[in-house]
């Protein structure tokens, strides 16, 4: 492969994942900004937003330059778009999940079944499976899941109480998406659990997942898989 279809291969892969386009639209909008500021923005953590930036730099849609601080303490590391989608390519991601996404809620509770089979799907497709006749602990399978929550953006926490083992899923990486349109996003993150255990051969399936607990933490209850 070419350099220039490496990197353009590179470009595309960054702004397949909502939460770097989300960020690129920031940067091309008002940069230079830093990690804690765009982190502020985005709802996201700020070690998650600085892993999107490296990926972003990598693909080359975006610079980083070091500045001086805006008073004591060491210089900031602050990044800008580089223009190399466009102007206007951040916004025109953003804007495109935003008319998907209103596209599927208009037909209201109809597509939850469906939402949650797109979720199943990707979610055997994207998680670390074993190698073949290799078996997992249900404990190993869990662990593969959070791994799996972590890669997509979210901060997810095992927790286990009385009732049971649920995972703590903060921030949600497609905040400001799923703020107006949780009947879209949250189906789609049950099924996506569910289909990464099913894949793993976990004998734990998610029960259910709450929206918004609190204003940046929604929750997946776990329990035994019926037989």
């Amino acid at each position: 492969m070419s350099d220039e279809a490496d990197q353009a291969l590179r470009r595309h892969r960054a702004l397949a994942d909502p939460s770097r386009a989300r960020i690129l639209a920031d940067l091309a909008d008002d940069g230079p900004l830093d990690a804690r500021e765009l982190a502020r923005r985005v709802g996201l953590h700020v070690n998650t937003v600085r892993v999107h930036l490296n990926s972003l730099v990598e693909a080359g849609l975006a610079d980083a330059e070091t500045v001086p601080s805006q008073g004591r303490g060491r210089p900031r590391l602050v990044y800008r778009a580089t223009g190399a989608v466009g102007e206007e390519g951040g916004r025109r991601y953003r804007l495109l999940a935003e008319i998907l996404t209103a596209l599927v809620a208009s037909f209201g509770s109809k597509a939850t079944v469906q939402l949650e089979e797109i979720g199943d799907a990707w979610g055997h497709y994207l998680v670390n499976s074993p190698s073949p006749f290799a078996r997992l602990s249900d404990g190993e399978a869990v662990d593969r899941l959070v791994e799996l929550l972590t890669e997509i953006g979210f901060q997810p926490e095992l927790e286990k109480g009385k009732r049971g083992r649920r995972i703590l899923m903060h921030p949600c990486p497609f905040l400001e998406l799923a703020r107006r349109h949780q009947e879209v996003v949250c189906p789609i993150h049950l099924g996506l659990i569910r289909g990464a255990l099913a894949e793993l051969g976990a004998t734990t399936s998610a029960t259910k997942l709450e929206p918004f607990v609190q204003p940046d933490l929604c929750v997946a209850h776990l329990a035994a898989r019926a037989r």
